[in-house]
């Protein structure tokens, strides 16, 4: 049975202390989570060890760093290593978030060597693909996110791919207050399983998490997670809200 994950990203928000009462709020609600129902939490990086320190011993819950740097160590002033994530018990850390790609330049060669480089230290890479809006407009969407996906991904063995979690976000569906309906994200949850598919066979393509980024809120959660190859969601701005959170987990399948 895949994986179903909530996964919160919190994105360049909050003050350590109001990290600290979101986190708090968060976790005096009882999750009742099963053992398919995981919920990460993608926290600033100067908050890392705290909100490890504060899920100590919470069931089903991880904590993810927003980013990480494609080399082991060394004179890269500014960047963080799986190597630092580990040692603090980070286990999860998103890679290619749209607004990486965009922002900062990350191409799917070095996304490519982020996800080598977690899966080497046993951090799981939430690997992010999607199209822009004139992407999407010109009926190129199925042909970009494939591109990412062989691009990044498929170097991969059968082994190391099904430790990847996938993020499918339309781009033009982030912070814009604008949702793929539950029809869109099928068809490219869909779309990128058959990829997997024809890469690595059925049964490792069935096994993967795919998770659907792009203004997820406590509203639309269950039904867009209730599509058969939707997997939850990676959450932004709903995601600094406890109550809002919540009920999105609450929509995992």
């Amino acid at each position: 049975m895949r994986k179903q994950i909530a996964a919160a990203n919190w994105k360049m928000n909050l003050t350590y202390q109001k990290a600290e009462v979101l986190l708090k709020e968060f976790l005096s609600q009882p999750q009742n989570l099963s053992d398919n129902k995981l919920v990460v939490l993608a926290v600033p990086s100067p908050y890392l060890t705290m909100a490890v320190d504060k899920i100590a011993g919470e069931k089903h819950m991880y904590i993810a760093a927003q980013n990480v740097y494609s080399k082991k160590s060394g004179a890269y002033t500014g960047e963080v290593s799986v190597e630092m994530l580990q040692s603090i018990g980070v286990t999860y850390a998103i890679v290619g978030h749209s607004e990486c790609r965009e922002y900062f330049n990350e191409d799917n060669a070095l996304l490519a060597d982020k996800v080598k480089i977690c899966l080497e230290h046993n951090i799981v890479p939430i690997f992010c693909c999607g199209e822009a809006l004139p992407v999407r407009e010109a009926n190129g969407q199925n042909e970009y996110v494939t591109g990412q996906l062989q691009d990044s991904l498929f170097d991969l063995s059968e082994d190391q791919i099904k430790k990847v979690v996938i993020a499918y976000e339309p781009i033009w569906a982030i912070g814009t207050g604008k949702t793929a309906s539950s029809l869109q994200a099928q068809e490219m949850h869909a779309h990128i399983r058959s990829q997997l598919t024809t890469k690595y066979g059925a049964d490792v393509a069935d096994s993967i998490t795919i998770l659907y980024g792009g203004s997820v809120k406590g509203a639309n959660a269950k039904d867009i997670f209730g599509q058969p190859d939707v997997d939850g969601g990676l959450v932004g701005g709903a995601s600094l809200n406890a109550e809002e959170f919540k009920q999105i987990v609450q929509g995992l399948k």
